[in-house]
Formats: structure tokens, C-alpha cells, sequence
């Protein structure tokens, strides 16, 4: 399984950003703008949590299990496995959602005076930073759950095992 590369969230952002404030520009010029809700920040926030809760409870029991505590549970393989895939899938489609929400919080920042759309950018920057917490939750749960390096194998020092 492939490791998420912030490069890549950050081209997805990018593109949602800019895609989203041009189409914000076009929907506004035709008439009205769709309203940022509330609960995407609030989704977007519990994701975050439920990522950040499972990667400290993994942590907790590999720690338990690596120091051989008494009645320590194990981590199934494949729980873990479908944790980080969860993890990436979480990270990937929150940086297209932040995105999208970020492209429109900034063209909604040109009309600060006007209260509905100032409420518009306040909820749409709350999206960003709670998707930036889905994005770092997801990379915690991936480095908690990568498996250790084969250090019997491993004789050149480039994590890569050796014939």
C-alpha cells in the first residue's frame, strides 16, 4: 500500500480551490450563490476525531503488546489495514471537499461587509481547518500503523531488504 503524499493532497486542493472559486464567480454573476452549511465543518471535525480516536487506541495496544503487558489485546493485521485505508480515503476526498469549500471562502472574502456571506466565509474557513485536521489525523494513523523496519534483512540502510 502506498504512503499519502502531501504533495499530492495539496494538487488536489489546489485544483478544487480553483475550480470552486471560478465556478463561485460564475454561479454569483448568474444570480445567487449556494450557501456553505454549518455541518460541513462539523463533519468534517468528527471525521477527524474518529481518525485521531483510532490511531491513539492502535497506538495504545501495539504499545501494550510491544512491552508484553499482562492481558495486552493485539492488532489484527487486517484491522489496521482497513484503518489506514480509511485513513488515506478520509485524507483524499477531504482535500477535494476543503478545497472546494476553500475556493469559495476566498471569493466570498471579497464580500465581508455584507452579513450572510460574511457568515458564508466564516463557515467555509471553519470547513478548511477541520478538513486540515482530517488531513493530519489521517497522516498520524498511517505513521502509527506502519510496520517497523526489517532491521535482519536490512544491511545496506535504505529500508530496502538485501539478497
Amino acid at each position: 500500500m502506498k504512503q499519502l503524499r502531501l504533495g499530492v493532497l495539496a494538487g488536489l486542493f489546489a485544483a478544487a480551490g480553483v475550480l470552486s472559486w471560478g465556478g463561485a464567480r460564475l454561479w454569483d454573476s448568474l444570480g445567487t450563490l449556494p450557501s456553505v452549511p454549518l455541518a460541513a465543518s462539523i463533519v468534517l471535525a468528527v471525521i477527524a476525531v474518529i481518525l485521531l480516536a483510532t490511531a491513539l487506541s492502535i497506538r495504545t495496544r501495539l504499545r501494550a503488546q510491544r512491552e508484553r503487558r499482562p492481558g495486552a489485546k493485539g492488532v489484527e493485521p487486517l484491522m489496521a489495514a482497513r484503518a489506514v485505508v480509511f485513513g488515506q480515503a478520509s485524507a483524499l476526498v477531504t482535500a477535494l471537499v476543503t478545497g472546494m469549500y476553500g475556493g469559495a471562502g476566498v471569493f466570498l472574502l471579497s464580500f465581508l461587509d455584507v452579513p450572510p456571506r460574511r457568515d458564508q466565509a466564516i463557515y467555509a474557513g471553519a470547513a478548511v481547518v477541520a478538513g486540515i485536521g482530517v488531513i493530519a489525523a489521517a497522516f498520524f494513523l498511517e505513521r502509527v500503523c506502519r510496520l517497523p523496519e526489517d532491521g535482519e534483512n536490512n544491511h545496506d540502510g535504505t529500508g530496502t531488504a538485501t539478497a
